[in-house]
């Protein structure tokens, strides 16, 4: 009757010894590596990587083109499109650097507002094409007599102003007075007449303790006062050619 039972203990062995050396003989398989996932490889690292490269020179071109396009907007914005000069918002812009720079440096200039004298009549006779005529004969007639540092701008319809840096109050009503002369003296041709315009400047001294808004008031004040000295100029000159 005990015998059977080592026949069975004797098999159990076995058993165990068997599955252990299966055991042993898995864990000496070699462990396969692990299988690559397309594009992620070194080629496919070099072309993400050259496909980024090319999106960021793509942004950077797209951004300097829109950075030209702005200060195109923003130049066109503070310039007269007929005269090719500062408008009223480019004009005071440059105005109230000049003032700061005045205040912070003890710098001195002056403020010249002119207004064209018989615009209105050249309109009514000939047409605005022949006021812009006049209105660009007379920018360009400024722009000659100033200096590079000098701004010449257009506040609207036939009003100009001009910035000049380092006038004493002698100096700056002789210089509007030459501007005045300057005007007086062009000559036009429309329709077979020869016309004249002329132009009334008023000025404001600028230094250290002057604002902008304020300068531009006592200018254009006194440009009224220097044109109801000039009524009793003849409004308009024609002359038959």
């Amino acid at each position: 009757m005990k015998k059977p039972k080592r026949v069975g203990a004797a098999k159990a062995k076995k058993g165990r010894k068997t599955s252990a050396g299966r055991s042993k003989a898995v864990s000496r398989r070699p462990t396969r590596p692990a299988a690559k996932l397309p594009g992620r490889g070194a080629s496919g690292d070099d072309a993400a990587r050259e496909t980024a490269r090319a999106t960021i020179r793509n942004l950077r071109t797209r951004l300097k083109e829109a950075q030209r396009r702005v200060a195109e907007l923003e130049a066109a914005a503070d310039t007269d499109f007929l005269l090719e000069i500062p408008n009223r918002r480019g004009f005071e812009r440059e105005l109230a650097r000049a003032v700061a720079y005045m205040k912070r440096y003890r710098a001195s200039g002056a403020l010249i507002v002119l207004d064209v004298d018989r615009l209105k009549p050249i309109n009514d006779s000939f047409g605005h094409g022949a006021g812009d005529e006049v209105l660009k004969a007379i920018a360009a007639t400024l722009t000659r007599q100033v200096r590079a540092s000098d701004v010449v701008g257009r506040l609207g319809g036939d009003e100009f102003a001009l910035l000049l840096w380092n006038l004493s109050e002698t100096d700056a009503r002789a210089k509007a007075a030459s501007f005045e002369q300057a005007i007086d003296e062009l000559s036009f041709v429309f329709r077979g007449q020869h016309v004249t315009a002329g132009a009334s400047a008023g000025v404001a001294l600028l230094g250290a303790q002057s604002d902008a808004g304020r300068a531009l008031e006592e200018a254009d004040a006194a440009m009224y006062v220097r044109k109801a000295q000039r009524r009793h100029e003849p409004r308009i000159r024609l002359v038959s050619s």
